[in-house]
C-alpha cells in the first residue's frame, strides 16, 4: 500500500498530513533547545554554588587538613564536575538535535515544496487539456449544427419550384463547406479527446503516484529521523551517566573516607603548646613576718601574663600563626611544640629548594661538559653566570639550612627547661594574683599573649576611638600585626592598649 494507489485524489489531505509532520520537527526542536536552557541554568546555578561555599585563603587551607572540612571541599569539587557534565549535555543536545534538525527542516521544507509545486503543475496541466478538449467539442457541436441546417436548406431550396439552378447549387455547396468543416472539427475532437485521456491516464496512473509516492518517502524519512531524534535526547544523557556516577561515587566516598579520630589528634597536633600543666601554689605564711624572695615582684604582676596558655578565650597566637609573620626567625616566640613544627617545617622547605639548586647545578654542569666536547652546540663560557649565581644559592641554602636546624636542636634539647621555668613562673603569677588581684578574675581570661615587639620611630597622637598615643623611641608589645589596612594593635609599658598606624614603629633589635 502507498500514498500514490490508495490516495491518488487526496492531495489536500497529503498537503496537510505532511505540514503537520513538519511542525512535529519545528516542536520537538523548540522542546530540546528549553531543556538545554534549564541544563545550562542549572549548571550555572551548580557552579556558582560550589564557589559560594568553596574554601579561600590561608585559614581555610588550614582548616582542609582536618578530613571532614577537606571531604566538603571534595563534595564541592565533584559537584562542580557535575555541573561540567550537564553543560556537555546541553552542548550535545544543542548540536546533535537542535542544529541538525533545524538543518534536517530546512531540506524537508525544500523537498515537500518541490513535490507540491509538480502536483499542482501537473494538475494545472491536465485542466488546461481537458478545457482544449472542452473547446474543440463545443466547436464541434457548433460547426456540426451549422452543418446540418446548410443540409436541411440545401434540400429545402432543391425542392422549391421558384429556385433556380443556381440557388439550388449555391445551397448544395454551402451544405459541403458547412459538412466538411464538422468533419474536421469532428476529427479535431477525437483527436483532442484521446490526447486528453492519454494526458489523463498517465496523470492518475504515473504522474500523481510518483509525486505522492515521493511525499510518503519523504515523510517516512523524516519520522525515522524523528526516531533517531527521540533516541538521542536519551542516548546523549546515557553517554555522561558514568562521569556523572563517578562524581556521585566521588562525593559518598569523601563522606566516608571522614576520620573524627585523626581530626581530633590533627587539632591537638596543630595547638598543643608543650608546657606542663601549673603545679600546686605554695602556702606563704605571712604570719611569720617572713617575707617571699618573689613577693617584690609578685606584688606587681604584668598586666600580660605570659604562658597562662589553657585561659585564653581568643588564642591570639593561633591566630597570628595562621594569618601573619612570625615576630622572630626562630619562632621563639611560639609555645615549645608549635616552635619544633614550624621549625621543622621550615628546614623541610630549605631541604626541598637545596636538592632543586643542587639538581640545577649538576644540569648546568653536564651542558657545560657537552658544550666543551661539541663547541658547536653552544659556548660554554654562556653558562658561568648561571653556574655561579646557582652555586651562591646552594651555599646560601645551606647556611639557612644549618642555622635553622641549630635551633631545632636547640628547641629539642631545651623543651624540659623550658617546662621548668614555665612551671616556677606560673605558679608565681598565679599567686599574686589570687592574693592580689582576686577581683579581676574574668579579666584575666581574655589576656593576650604579645606576638613580637616593636621601637616607635616617631610620636603620633592617637585622638580617634580605638588608638592610643606613642612618643618616639617607646618600645612597644605587639599584640595584633597588620591586617592589611594600615593599623596594628599594641600594648604600652603602661598597661595602655589600642591601635596605631604600622608605619610608624620598626621591629625591636
Amino acid at each position: 500500500m502507498d500514498w500514490g494507489t490508495d490516495l491518488w485524489d487526496q492531495y489536500d489531505h497529503i498537503d496537510k498530513h505532511t505540514q503537520s509532520g513538519l511542525d512535529l520537527v519545528e516542536r520537538y526542536i523548540k522542546f530540546v533547545k528549553e531543556r538545554t536552557e534549564i541544563e545550562q541554568s542549572y549548571a550555572k546555578q551548580l557552579r556558582s554554588l560550589t564557589k559560594k561555599y568553596a574554601k579561600r585563603g590561608s585559614k581555610e587551607e588550614q582548616e582542609c587538613k582536618f578530613s571532614n572540612h577537606a571531604s566538603l571541599q571534595e563534595i564541592l569539587n565533584e559537584l562542580n564536575d557535575y555541573a561540567g557534565q550537564r553543560e556537555l549535555i546541553a552542548e550535545n543536545m544543542m548540536m546533535g538535535i537542535c542544529v541538525e534538525l533545524t538543518k534536517y527542516l530546512q531540506d524537508l521544507k525544500q523537498e515537500r515544496k518541490t513535490h507540491l509545486s509538480d502536483a499542482k503543475k501537473a494538475q494545472q496541466n491536465l485542466e488546461s487539456s481537458f478545457k482544449q478538449l472542452e473547446s474543440t467539442k463545443k466547436r464541434f457541436a457548433k460547426e456540426w449544427g451549422e452543418a446540418d441546417k446548410a443540409t436541411q436548406q440545401a434540400e429545402k431550396t432543391e425542392s422549391d419550384l421558384n429556385a433556380t439552378r443556381l440557388d439550388v447549387e449555391k445551397a448544395k455547396q454551402h451544405a459541403q463547406t458547412r459538412t466538411y468543416t464538422a468533419e474536421e472539427c469532428r476529427n479535431d475532437y477525437a483527436a483532442q479527446l484521446q490526447k486528453y485521456n492519454k494526458e489523463q491516464n498517465f496523470f492518475y496512473y504515473n504522474e500523481i503516484p510518483q509525486i505522492f509516492n515521493k511525499m510518503q518517502d519523504m515523510d517516512e524519512r523524516r519520522i525515522r529521523r524523528m526516531a533517531e531524534g527521540y533516541c538521542q535526547f536519551s542516548e546523549i544523557e546515557k553517554k555522561v551517566l558514568p562521569i556523572i556516577s563517578k562524581c556521585l561515587d566521588g562525593i559518598s566516598a569523601s563522606g566516608v573516607k571522614i576520620n573524627e579520630k585523626q581530626d581530633s589528634m590533627l587539632f591537638i597536633e596543630q595547638h598543643k603548646s608543650g608546657f606542663e600543666r601549673p603545679g600546686d601554689v605554695e602556702f606563704e605564711d605571712y604570719s611569720q613576718g617572713i617575707k617571699p624572695a618573689t613577693s617584690d615582684s609578685s606584688l606587681n604582676p604584668p598586666k600580660v601574663r605570659a604562658k597562662l596558655w589553657p585561659f585564653s578565650k581568643k588564642h591570639k597566637i593561633t591566630h597570628a600563626e595562621k594569618h601573619m609573620p612570625p615576630a622572630a626567625e626562630d619562632f621563639s616566640h611560639l609555645p615549645p611544640e608549635q616552635r619544633k613544627k614550624r621549625l621543622q617545617a621550615k628546614i623541610d622547605d630549605i631541604s626541598k629548594d637545596l636538592q632543586k639548586a643542587q639538581d640545577q647545578s649538576e644540569a648546568l654542569e653536564k651542558m657545560k661538559g657537552v658544550y666543551e666536547q661539541n663547541p658547536q652546540m653552544g659556548d660554554p663560557s654562556s653558562l658561568e653566570p648561571q653556574i655561579t649565581e646557582t652555586t651562591q644559592n646552594i651555599g646560601r641554602l645551606r647556611g639557612e639550612l644549618t642555622k635553622y636546624e641549630t635551633w631545632l636542636s636547640e628547641a629539642v634539647g631545651g623543651e624540659e627547661t623550658a617546662n621548668t621555668i614555665n612551671n616556677n613562673t606560673q605558679h608565681g603569677v598565679v599567686a599574686a594574683t589570687q592574693n592580689i588581684y582576686t577581683e579581676f578574675e574574668d579579666e584575666f581570661d581574655d589576656v593576650e599573649t604579645p606576638i613580637g615587639q616593636c621601637a616607635a620611630l616617631y610620636t603620633f597622637e592617637g585622638n580617634s576611638e580605638g588608638t592610643i598615643s606613642i612618643t618616639e623611641g617607646e618600645m612597644l608589645s605587639i599584640m595584633e600585626e597588620d591586617k592589611g589596612d594600615g593599623w596594628m594593635r599594641v600594648l604600652r609599658g603602661s598597661g595602655e592598649e589600642g591601635y596605631i598606624p604600622s608605619s610608624y614603629v620598626k621591629p625591636a633589635q
